[in-house]
C-alpha cells in the first residue's frame, strides 16, 4: 500500500468536516463528531494555525486518515491521529507515527520530545507507540471523559529527540518514590 502525507490546504474545510462526521472515533473524547462541532474546531484553528498543522494520510490516492500536530511553538508538541475504520489494523498507524515523529524532529529543531496520550483500552494505539520507540511515561486514572459521562484511564507516551536520533529507547525510573 502506497502511503503519503499531504498538507491540509486551508480551503479544504468541507473535506475535514465530512471526514470527521462520517466515522465513529471510539477512543476520542467525542466519538461522534457532528457538523457544527467540526466547523467550530476548524474556525478555532485546531487544524491549521500558527501552532497547529494537519496532514491527510493518503493510501493509494484516497484520504484514509488525518494527522493533527499541536503546540508547535512548544518544545513538546502533541498530536492527534485518526484513521478511517476500514483502514485500521493495516499498519497505517505505525507508518503515520513514524512519519510525524521524523517530521517534527526534522522541521522543528527546538522540539526535544513528542507526547501522545490515548485511552488505556486502546490497545492498538498503545502497540503503535511501542513499535515506534515511544515509552509509557504516565498513567492517569479516570482522566479521559466521554460524552456518555463515563471516565476512562489515560496513558501517556513520549519519545525523546536523543533516543530517536540514536535509535534507542530509555525508560523512566519508576521506583523513585520517597520512603514514608
Amino acid at each position: 500500500m502506497d502511503i503519503t502525507f499531504q498538507s491540509l490546504p486551508g480551503s479544504d474545510s468541507e473535506s475535514v468536516v465530512r471526514f470527521l462526521t462520517s466515522e465513529i472515533w471510539p477512543f476520542h473524547s467525542i466519538s461522534a463528531v457532528d457538523r457544527e462541532t467540526a466547523q467550530q474546531w476548524i474556525a478555532e484553528g485546531r487544524f491549521e494555525s500558527e501552532e497547529n498543522r494537519s496532514f491527510w494520510i493518503v493510501a493509494d490516492g484516497k484520504a484514509v486518515g488525518l494527522v493533527r500536530l499541536m503546540d508547535l511553538a512548544d518544545s513538546t508538541p502533541l498530536f492527534d491521529l485518526r484513521i478511517r475504520s476500514a483502514h485500521r489494523g493495516c499498519g497505517i498507524g505505525v507508518r503515520a507515527l513514524l512519519w510525524l515523529t521524523r517530521y517534527l524532529f526534522e522541521e522543528f529543531p527546538e522540539v526535544r520530545r513528542i507526547e501522545g496520550t490515548t485511552r488505556h483500552d486502546n490497545r492498538a494505539m498503545r502497540r503503535v507507540f511501542l513499535r515506534c520507540g515511544y515509552v509509557k511515561e504516565a498513567h492517569y486514572r479516570e482522566a479521559w471523559p466521554t460524552t456518555d459521562g463515563t471516565f476512562h484511564d489515560a496513558v501517556g507516551y513520549a519519545i525523546l529527540r536523543g533516543d530517536w536520533m540514536a535509535g534507542t529507547v530509555t525508560t523512566p525510573e519508576w521506583n523513585d518514590e520517597p520512603l514514608m
